[in-house]
């Protein structure tokens, strides 16, 4: 089986893009004090655990 035909590679990737986009809004937000930037940084590690919790390849 190749890389291509894996489902779970998909889903790797777009955790993995998650956990970049909290860590990114996270800084951001802390850097700037910006409340909503760190909200939405919640939300990415949520949506990522979600994931990883569902969809465990």
């Amino acid at each position: 089986m190749s890389h291509s035909d894996d489902p779970a590679r998909g889903l790797r990737r777009i955790q993995y893009g998650l956990f970049l986009l909290m860590a990114a809004l996270g800084t951001a937000g802390f850097l700037i004090e910006s409340l909503w930037l760190m909200g939405l940084a919640a939300w990415a590690l949520i949506a990522a655990g979600l994931i990883e919790m569902i969809y465990r390849p």
